[in-house]
C-alpha cells in the first residue's frame, strides 16, 4: 500500500535520525582526535624544546670542559719542568731546551707562548727575579733578564705560588711581548710554579720562603688557548663571552660571536684554576629558539582523528587501527636501537661487551674492532688482556660496583698497549652481560716514564742523579742491613784543567766515560750516581766490613788513573780522590754525606789519588766537619739574610784635629737560635770553603746602599772603613760592584776606606797593587791593616798607593810594659808620616795606651777605652 503523507514524513524523521547519531559519533570521534593530535604535537614540541635546551646546556658544558682541559693541560706542561728542577741542583740552558724539545707534541706547547725561569736574587735588602733561561727563544726576545718584580701581576701569583707549592695563575695583563704592537687590551697571562734548593722538601709558608730559590713561569695568549674550545659551525650558539671575576669587576677576556643572540638563552659556569675564577657565559641563537610545529605529527593527527571518526561507521577499523599504532611503536623503537648502535660505533673508546657467564664477546664498537680486530665467535672477553690484575679486578666487580684499572690489552695483529679499562655490570635482554669502556694511555704511560727517568737519572752520564741516589741511600740506611753498606765520595782530581783547556765539551765527554767505565768496574747490586760537577757517589751493598769497602773503593781509583782520555790530539790522565764511611744505622744521611765528603777532602788535602776512610777518632776529620757545618750554616744565613753589621768609630788623639766621625764597620752573624755569633768562628770556614767572595759582596752592598744610616751622624759620616779579604783579590767582579754602587747611588767615594790586612797584600803583591790602584782611581782611600804582623820589610811601603795604615794591635797591647813594642810603634809612625800616610793604632784599652800613643805621634786611636761596637743604625730594631 503507498504510504500516506504523514507516513512519509515519520518515516523521513527516522531515517534522519538514523543518518544523525551516526554522524554526531564520528564527529565527536574526529574533534577527539584532532584534540588528542593537538596535545601530542604540543607535548612533541616542548619535548623538542627541552632537547634544544639540553643539547645547548651540552654545547656549553663542552665549550667549559674544553677550556678546564686546556688549562689542566698547561699545568701538566709546567709541572714537568718543575720536576726537572727537583732533579738537578742546576738546571743549565741547554738542559731546559733539551726537555722542551721533548715536550714537542705536548698539547699544551700549542698555546705556549714562553716557559721561563726567574732566579731569586737579593738586591740592596729587596727580592727581585730575573728571567734567566726561557724557551723559545724566538719571538720572546723581550722578556730576556725581565724582572718579575716588576710586574705585579706576574709577581702575585710568584709569591702565591712560593708559599703554597702550587700552581697559581695571574690576573690577565699585556705580555711583556706585546707592548711593541699593544693595543692596550690584555692579551695574556702566565701560571707559576716554585722551585725550591735541593734538600729535605719545605712543608710549611716560612720554610718554603727560606728554601725558594727561584720560579718557573708559562705564558700564554688568553685568545689562542680558549679559541680552541670554540664550536665549528653556529648551531644553537650565537656568542661565547668569557671573563675574570676574581677581584673587582669583571674583565673581559675573550668573545665570540656566532650569530644573532637570543636574550632569554644563555648559560653561565665558573672556571676556577690557579686561584682564579672565570666566568664563561654562552649565549642561544634567536632563530634556533624558535621551534616550528611538526608537520607530520599534525597530518598523522588528522589521519588518526578520521580514523577514529570512521569508528562511528565501524568497529572494524579498531583493530586495524591497534594494529597501525603497534607497528608505529616498533619502529620507534628500532630507530631508538639504530640511534644508539650509531651513537657507541662514533665513539673514541673502546666498548666491549661480553657474557657473564662464559665471557664470550658478543660486540665490539668500531674504536674496538680497528684495535682488537673483528668478533670471530670464538673470542672470550679474558683473551683480551694479558694482565694478572685482570681476574682480581673482575672478581671485585663481581661483588662492587664498577671499578676502573689500567690494564694491558692484546691486538689481534700488534703489540700489547695499555688502558684505562672500566667494567661494569649489566643486563641486555635479561642476559646478564659485562660491559667494558677502554681508553688507551700507553702515550701517557710513555711521557710519565720518560719524565719519572729524567727526573731520577743525571742527562749527561745516564747515571742517577744527587736527588735519586740521595733517596736510595736514605733507603739503605732504614733496612736492617744498613751496617753491611758503605758509601764513596769521589772527586776527580784536576778536572778543572781539562775543561779549561779543552772546552766543556771535552770535560763532558770525560764525564761520560769516567761513568761508564766505573759502571763496569762496580758489582750489579752496587749504585752509582752523579752529585753534581765532577763528583760521584757509589753505594756498596754487601761489604761486611771497612776492608771490603777499601777494596771497592781502591779498585775504582786505579781504573780511573789507569784511564787515558784522547781529545782533538790531546792525551789527558786523570785521578781522583775518594772518602769512604760505612753505613750506620744511628747516623743520618746528612751526616753520612758529611763524613764522606770529609773523608774526600782529607785525601785530596793528603796529596790527592788516594782513598781516605772515615774513623770517628780522626781528629782531622772533626775539625773538617766543624767548618762543614759552619759553612752550611753560613750559606743559610746569606740565604735568609741573617749577618749583621757593627761600626766602632775611629777618634783623633792629636789636638787640632777636626773631629768628624769615621768608623769601621764590623761583621757579625745572628745565629738560628738569635744570638749573635763573633766573626773568628766562622770566617775560617768561610775562607776554607770559598764563600768570602760572597760575604764580602754582601758587606759592600749592604754598607754602601745604606751609607748615610750607618751611623748617628748620618750623611755627615767623615768616612766609612769596609774590610776586604784574600779572596776579594782575584774577585773581578767585587770591582765592578764598587764601581757600579758609587754611580748609582751618588756617592762620594771619598768617604769610602777600604783596608787590606798586611799579610794579604804580601801574600799577592801584584794583585793587591792592582786592587789598590784601581779603588784608588774611583777615588776611594784605602788602608793598610794589622801593620806589623809581617813585619817582612818596611820599603814595600813605598810601593803601595795607601792613604792609611793601621798598627797591629798585639803591639798597641803591650805598649806600657815592652819597649821594643814603643819602637815599633814609634819606627811605624814616622815612616807612615813620611809617607803621607795617617796612622792609626788599634786595640787601644786604656788611657795609659792614648798618652803614649799621643806621644809616639799616632794620629787615630781605635778601640775599647774609646768606643765599644754598636750595631749599625739601619738594622736596630
Amino acid at each position: 500500500m503507498p504510504f500516506s503523507k504523514m507516513d512519509k514524513d515519520v518515516a523521513g524523521r527516522a531515517n534522519r535520525k538514523h543518518l544523525w547519531t551516526p554522524g554526531l559519533a564520528a564527529l565527536a570521534a574526529f574533534g577527539l582526535g584532532l584534540s588528542l593530535t593537538l596535545w601530542l604535537a604540543g607535548t612533541e614540541r616542548r619535548r623538542a624544546e627541552v632537547e634544544q635546551h639540553r643539547t645547548f646546556v651540552s654545547a656549553a658544558a663542552r665549550i667549559v670542559d674544553t677550556i678546564e682541559m686546556q688549562l689542566s693541560d698547561c699545568e701538566r706542561l709546567i709541572r714537568a719542568f718543575q720536576s726537572v728542577f727537583l732533579a738537578s741542583s742546576q738546571v743549565t740552558a741547554d738542559e731546559f731546551a733539551m726537555v722542551f724539545d721533548n715536550l714537542r707534541d705536548d698539547r699544551a706547547r700549542i698555546n705556549l707562548q714562553a716557559l721561563a725561569y726567574a732566579q731569586r736574587e737579593v738586591r740592596a735588602g729587596r727580592d727581585h727575579y730575573i728571567t734567566t733561561i726561557f724557551m723559545p727563544i724566538r719571538g720572546n726576545e723581550a722578556i730576556r733578564a725581565l724582572d718579575v718584580s716588576e710586574q705585579p701581576s706576574n709577581l702575585r701569583a710568584l709569591l702565591d705560588s712560593r708559599d703554597s707549592d702550587d700552581v697559581s695563575m695571574s690576573a690577565p695583563f699585556i705580555l711583556r711581548q706585546s707592548l711593541a704592537t699593544s693595543t692596550g687590551d690584555i692579551d695574556g697571562f702566565i701560571l707559576r710554579l716554585p722551585v725550591f734548593a735541593p734538600g729535605t722538601s719545605p712543608t710549611t709558608a716560612a720554610e718554603r720562603r727560606r728554601a725558594f730559590v727561584g720560579s718557573l713561569g708559562a705564558s700564554f695568549r688568553i685568545r689562542d688557548l680558549i679559541k680552541v674550545a670554540m664550536p665549528t659551525e653556529q648551531g644553537l650558539i650565537a656568542e661565547v663571552l668569557v671573563d675574570d671575576i676574581t677581584d673587582g669587576p669583571p674583565r673581559r677576556l675573550y668573545r665570540h660571536a656566532f650569530g644573532t643572540v637570543d636574550p632569554g638563552v644563555q648559560e653561565q659556569r665558573q672556571v676556577r684554576f690557579g686561584g682564579r675564577t672565570w666566568v664563561v657565559s654562552v649565549r642561544g641563537s634567536r632563530g634556533a629558539a624558535i621551534i616550528p610545529w611538526s608537520g607530520s605529527t599534525l597530518w598523522l593527527g588528522v589521519l588518526v582523528s578520521t580514523l577514529l571518526a570512521a569508528l562511528g561507521w565501524s568497529l572494524v577499523s579498531t583493530r586495524e587501527r591497534a594494529v597501525s599504532l603497534a607497528k608505529a611503536m616498533s619502529d620507534r623503537f628500532r630507530s631508538s636501537e639504530d640511534r644508539f648502535r650509531r651513537l657507541n660505533e662514533l665513539l673514541p673508546s673502546l666498548v666491549v661487551v661480553a657474557r657473564r657467564d662464559d665471557g664470550q664477546v658478543v660486540y665490539l664498537n668500531a674504536a674496538a674492532r680497528d684495535r682488537l680486530g673483528e668478533v670471530d665467535g670464538e673470542r672470550n672477553l679474558a683473551d683480551l688482556f694479558d694482565d694478572e690484575a685482570f681476574a682480581v679486578l673482575f672478581q671485585d666487580v663481581a661483588r662492587a660496583a664498577p671499578l676502573t684499572s689500567d690494564l694491558q690489552m692484546i691486538p689481534a695483529a700488534s703489540e700489547p698497549f695499555w688502558a684505562n679499562v672500566c667494567v661494569s655490570r649489566i643486563d641486555i635482554d635479561e642476559v646478564p652481560t659485562w660491559l667494558v669502556v677502554a681508553s688507551d694511555i700507553s702515550q701517557q704511560r710513555q711521557m710519565t716514564e720518560r719524565l719519572s727517568y729524567q727526573a731520577s737519572h743525571d742527562s749527561l752520564t745516564r747515571q742517577l742523579n744527587r736527588r735519586e741516589f740521595e733517596a736510595r741511600v736514605s733507603h739503605a740506611l732504614a733496612s736492617p742491613n744498613a751496617h753491611d753498606c758503605a758509601l764513596l765520595f769521589i772527586d776527580l782530581d784536576q778536572f778543572k784543567v781539562i775543561n779549561d783547556t779543552s772546552g766543556h765539551r771535552a770535560g763532558d765527554e770525560l764525564l761520560v766515560q769516567l761513568a761508564a767505565m766505573m759502571r763496569e768496574k762496580l758489582r750489579p747490586s752496587d749504585i752509582l750516581g752523579r752529585l753534581g760537577g765532577d763528583e760521584f757517589g757509589v753505594l756498596l751493598a754487601g761489604v761486611r766490613n771497612g776492608e771490603g769497602a777499601l777494596q771497592a773503593a781502591e779498585r775504582v781509583r786505579r781504573a780511573v788513573e789507569a784511564h787515558i782520555f784522547n781529545w782533538e790530539q790531546r792525551t789527558y790522565t786523570i785521578s781522583a780522590s775518594i772518602g769512604a764511611v760505612m753505613l750506620s744505622g744511628n747516623a743520618s744521611q746528612k751526616e753520612l754525606f758529611a763524613h764522606a765528603d770529609a773523608a774526600c777532602y782529607l785525601a785530596k788535602e793528603a796529596g790527592r789519588n788516594r782513598v781516605h776512610f772515615y774513623s770517628e777518632d780522626d781528629t782531622a776529620l772533626t775539625s773538617r766537619l766543624t767548618e762543614m757545618e759552619w759553612a752550611s750554616r753560613l750559606r743559610d744565613a746569606l740565604r735568609e739574610e741573617r749577618l749583621l753589621l757593627d761600626y766602632q768609630e775611629l777618634r783623633p788623639i792629636q789636638p787640632g784635629v777636626e773631629e768628624t766621625a769615621h768608623v769601621e764597620v764590623l761583621l757579625r752573624l745572628r745565629a738560628e737560635d738569635g744570638r749573635e755569633v763573633m766573626p773568628g768562628a766562622f770566617l775560617p770556614a768561610a775562607l776554607r770553603y770559598g764563600l768570602m767572595p760572597a760575604i764580602d759582596r754582601w758587606v759592600v752592598e749592604t754598607a754602601l746602599t745604606n751609607l748615610d744610616r750607618v751611623h748617628p751622624s748620618g750623611a755627615l759620616l767623615g768616612t766609612c772603613a769596609i774590610n776586604l779579604s784574600s779572596s776579594s783579590l782575584d774577585d773581578p767582579e767585587l770591582f765592578e760592584l764598587i764601581a757600579g754602587l758609587i754611580q748609582r747611588l751618588e756617592l762620594d767615594p771619598g768617604r769610602l776606606m777600604f783596608e787590606i790586612t798586611e799579610t794579604v797584600a804580601m801574600r799577592d803583591f801584584a794583585a793587591s797593587s792592582a786592587l789598590i790602584s784601581g779603588l784608588r782611581t774611583l777615588g776611594c782611600r784605602v788602608a793598610l791593616d794589622d801593620f806589623g804582623a809581617g813585619m817582612s820589610s818596611f820599603g814595600y811601603l813605598k810601593n803601595l798607593e795607601l792613604d792609611m795604615v793601621k798598627i797591629d794591635g798585639s803591639f798597641v797591647q803591650e805598649l806600657a810594659t815592652d819597649r821594643m813594642s814603643q819602637s815599633i810603634v814609634r819606627a811605624v809612625t814616622e815612616i807612615g808620616h813620611q809617607q803621607g800616610l795617617k796612622v792609626v793604632a788599634e786595640w787601644v784599652s786604656s788611657a795609659e795606651m792614648l798618652d803614649l800613643l799621643r806621644e809616639a805621634g799616632v794620629d787615630y786611636a781605635q778601640g775599647f777605652a774609646l768606643h765599644k761596637p754598636e750595631r749599625v743604625m739601619f738594622q736596630r730594631t
